[in-house]
């Protein structure tokens, strides 16, 4: 009997038909090209087996409501899994405008802030005007949110960065101006360069890289042949990473590339090639001279965001940072021979352009409300006080109703260290760190004495928020507590958990995707 055959359209129909699950054609082109599935016919007519692609989804997409379920819990949430929603929609307009480990997907937060019930809400607790507070702000996603709805936020920060990027993505811009400059700061990049040749360096390597690349890890060929055990992925990566380096070290000599940077101190001095340093010092320089202040923060926030895709790592390990890369080397993420950047300007074009269409979309729906994040310690931070100086109009609106509740991910308990992770934006712009100020901090581990500190700095925090919020509040604090720390929290805050809503995790990005779960605690006032 002949196998049948799909193009992509029609593998993408019938993927999902079977798996009952919309799967797009983009889907069925990234497992041809990462060996999931092998390809039939050349390029220029590729098809799919129909066998091959059912035999993959009976082994990859057994179902997951199934499987966590036996490790977690009969008692999850599957409304909260938002596992319907495309990765587009959860990075939403100006959600992505800059990376942000350990962030909240904005359906959890207008799940509990909008006006709809269901079996598990069977009660609305914010209004249209409400006013909504998030003391640990991080990248703003709770303000977002607030505003599409119509609710006023206050978010409250200890990093003067994150404080940066919540109020940049809630911000109103002349985007004409921001392209304007954006494109005047792009020419005066490519005018530097033209002083350099690490340019003309990038583009004769990329040459051999290709030339390497499509003898020796051809794709999808390659690996599909390391899935299927035809090829030790170690030793022949190891082997031609070794092989490739001759040509790539005669090109360094041949243009006189800089490599390292003289002094390794900082952060951007050890994670940067000098060729990019340059660079980031150049386009640092030029936006001193932008005008308008609001157009001079936003791109602030794009050199951010070029410079952390820029760093001196491997593709696999842009997270972790083990030691800075600075040659060639056999990329696991992308089976081939991948090198380090040698200039910004790919991405700080990229990155312009993208934040111009975000802000955008954004403008299109946003209300006229407020929103304003606050940098300070949240445990003693003045909120009226604060407000009063940063913003009077939202100062006289929080003094005349209150804030209705409490939307919320606290950190968890020695996790992330918050600032670490921008150190490169920190040696930048110049800010003040106030690191020792974190609550959490990975550095303090997990043991009985960071535990306890931890649950003494939320409870100091909540009992701080409880002299701005109205007397019929509604606190939610997202968490996994695995510690079983809320209960404690709770009580020293006069509070009492009215409610848990526990949620699978299934949109992580992080490699370890195994069964994991996160609670939504409910408190109001203990009577």
């Amino acid at each position: 009997m002949v196998d049948e055959l799909f193009d992509f359209k029609q593998a993408s129909e019938f993927a999902s038909k079977y798996i009952n699950k919309e799967v797009s054609i983009s889907n069925i082109s990234y497992l041809v090209q990462y060996g999931r599935v092998p390809k039939v016919g050349n390029n220029g007519n590729l098809s799919i087996r129909k066998s091959d692609l059912q035999a993959y989804y009976d082994t990859n997409h057994s179902p997951k409501a199934e499987k966590w379920r036996e490790k977690l819990g009969d008692d999850l949430n599957w409304h909260l899994s938002f596992s319907d929603y495309r990765e587009s929609e959860t990075t939403k307009h100006v959600h992505r405008l800059h990376p942000y480990k350990g962030k909240f997907i904005p359906q959890l937060v207008e799940y509990f802030l909008d006006n709809h019930t269901d079996e598990f809400k069977q009660e609305v607790f914010f209004q249209p005007g409400d006013i909504v507070l998030d003391p640990f702000c991080g990248s703003g996603t709770t303000l977002v949110q607030a505003n599409e709805l119509g609710i006023n936020a206050v978010g409250i920060d200890v990093s003067a960065f994150n404080t940066l990027i919540s109020n940049a993505k809630i911000g109103i811009y002349d985007l004409q101006d921001v392209y304007l400059e954006a494109k005047s700061i792009t020419n005066e990049l490519y005018e530097f360069q033209e002083h350099k040749n690490n340019v003309e360096f990038e583009n004769r390597l990329l040459e051999e890289l290709k030339k390497y690349n499509d003898q020796y890890f051809p794709s999808p060929d390659y690996r599909y042949k390391v899935r299927n055990n035809e090829i030790d992925e170690k030793s022949y990566g190891a082997h031609h990473e070794k092989e490739f380096l001759s040509i790539y070290n005669k090109l360094i000599s041949k243009y006189k590339i800089e490599l390292l940077q003289k002094n390794n101190s900082t952060f951007i001095e050890k994670w940067y090639l000098q060729v990019i340093r340059d660079e980031i010092d150049f386009v640092f320089e030029q936006l001193k001279s932008v005008k308008n202040p609001k157009t001079k923060v936003i791109l602030s926030i794009v050199l951010s965001r070029t410079i952390r895709s820029c760093r001196a790592t491997t593709h696999a390990d842009l997270a972790t940072l083990f030691e800075p890369v600075v040659s060639t080397y056999y990329c696991k993420k992308h089976g081939k021979i991948c090198k380090p950047l040698f200039t910004i300007a790919n991405w700080w074009n990229r990155y312009y352009r993208d934040t111009i269409e975000r802000i955008s979309e954004f403008q299109k729906i946003r209300t006229d409300t407020f929103q304003k994040c606050l940098t300070g310690d949240s445990r003693t931070i003045d909120i009226a006080d604060s407000m009063k100086k940063k913003n009077p109009d939202f100062y006289g609106l929080i003094e005349k109703q209150k804030i209705k509740g409490i939307f919320s991910s606290p950190p968890y308990v020695g996790l992330i260290d918050y600032h670490e992770q921008h150190a490169y934006a920190y040696d930048l712009f110049g800010f003040e760190r106030n690191d020792d100020e974190e609550i959490g901090r990975l550095f303090r581990g997990q043991g009985r004495e960071a535990r306890d500190s931890y649950v003494a700095g939320i409870s100091e925090v909540l009992l701080n928020s409880k002299n701005y919020l109205s007397n019929d509040y509604d606190v939610f604090l997202v968490a996994n507590d695995k510690f079983g720390l809320y209960e404690s929290i709770a009580g020293k805050s006069g509070m009492k958990i009215v409610n848990r809503y526990k949620r699978p995790v299934l949109n992580r990005v992080e490699k370890d995707r195994s069964a994991y779960s996160e609670t939504i605690f409910h408190l109001k006032e203990k009577s």
